[in-house]
């Protein structure tokens, strides 16, 4: 969500909020951006200043108090506790974007032999609930597999950040450059609060939850608000828990997909071959979003193959950029996307996380011992 996936590219981040960022600013939001973050490279606590004598955090801290109805002094307590990070405030402002996205040099970085051993051993030790993921939501296997390999590497780097640290950071002191700071700073304003809610219904202390530089957490690096909104207790021990327990990962992430409109049964997406002629600025001009009959793709000049011509729905041209081809990069990739695609993007807004995660997690399942 906004998690480990995205440090690393030129970011972005959706609705599970954040992960090392992918190279696709436009469209990361809400996860911010997580389901559903960036916790992977950047794992150590600088020393900061408390927030304890800030006039704008004891505002926040008695507006939040008002309209939960909760002891204003235990609200002010934890924020006055709370340390402004001036790395977090760096990490979440865009870089500049100087270097072209690549999607060779993206995949790399997930589809590798230590990632896919990982998530072999993953699959084996989770085979059950995975399988019953599967059966109760109809989101493959795989995909979950996916999913929490690229997050966190199978819960192996979950984030180091103090979210109640990152989230009042984000919330108090978001960077006025950003382009749509306004917008953001808002969004943390409300994580922030869903987090104390978390700490108050879990028993946890707001400053012992850990995660990524945007308050992401877990194996599946949810934000606060899917965390109270998606995530489930699938091991059936009466306590939902991200950051210990696989299976409750692993329901929440199916749970997670199938609300944001997976449908059972149906491929991410099919090859698709551009004739010299094909219209791209119609068939790119909706993004990621599926717009298209597989007849009016094949019309305006997207060749798909006998599956995809068969596909019943919309489609969207996905286009995945190799470098600048004038700085010896490589032309463009594409695939043709289906609603299923358009579903994983919503655990991160980019279409190059998306496909890592689909690329990942059948990378797995074929290496599996048969």
């Amino acid at each position: 969500m906004l998690g480990l996936a995205l440090l690393g590219a030129a970011a972005v981040v959706p609705a599970t909020a954040a992960t090392p960022s992918p190279p696709d600013a436009a469209h990361r939001s809400g996860k911010l951006a997580s389901h559903h973050s960036g916790a992977s490279q950047h794992q150590t606590r600088p020393s900061a200043e408390h927030y304890a004598d800030n006039a704008a955090a004891q505002a926040l801290a008695h507006e939040i108090a008002e309209r939960r109805g909760w002891d204003e002094s235990w609200v002010q307590r934890w924020l006055a506790e709370a340390q402004k990070l001036p790395t977090v405030i760096r990490l979440i402002t865009p870089a500049p974007s100087t270097v072209a996205k690549n999607w060779a040099a993206y995949r790399a970085r997930f589809i590798e032999p230590g990632r896919i051993e990982a998530g072999v051993r993953f699959w084996q030790a989770q085979r059950a609930y995975l399988e019953r993921a599967e059966a109760t939501y109809g989101v493959p296997a795989w995909l979950v597999a996916g999913i929490i390999g690229v997050e966190t590497f199978y819960g192996r780097l979950t984030g180091n950040f103090r979210a109640l640290d990152a989230l009042a950071t984000l919330s108090l002191d978001f960077p006025a450059s950003h382009p749509r700071a306004a917008e953001r700073q808002a969004f943390f304003r409300g994580e922030l609060e869903t987090l104390l809610q978390l700490s108050l219904e879990q028993g946890v202390d707001p400053d012992q939850w850990r995660g990524s530089y945007a308050g992401a957490m877990g194996l599946p690096q949810f934000m606060p608000s899917s965390w109270q909104k998606f995530a489930i207790d699938f091991d059936g021990d009466g306590h939902t828990d991200l950051r210990r327990s696989p299976a409750d990962a692993i329901g929440s992430v199916a749970n997670y997909l199938k609300q944001h409109g997976w449908q059972t049964g149906m491929p991410t997406h099919y090859p698709v071959t551009l004739s010299a002629d094909a219209d791209l600025a119609t068939l790119l001009a909706p993004d990621i979003r599926p717009t298209f009959t597989p007849e009016r793709f094949q019309t305006l000049g997207a060749q798909l193959g006998a599956e995809g011509r068969q596909h019943r729905g919309p489609l969207a041209l996905i286009e995945l950029r190799n470098g600048d081809p004038d700085q010896g990069g490589a032309a463009p990739s594409y695939v043709a996307g289906s609603e299923n695609f358009y579903a994983v993007t919503r655990y991160n807004w980019s279409s190059y996380y998306a496909l890592a995660v689909i690329e990942l997690g059948q990378a797995v399942q074929a290496a599996l011992p048969r």
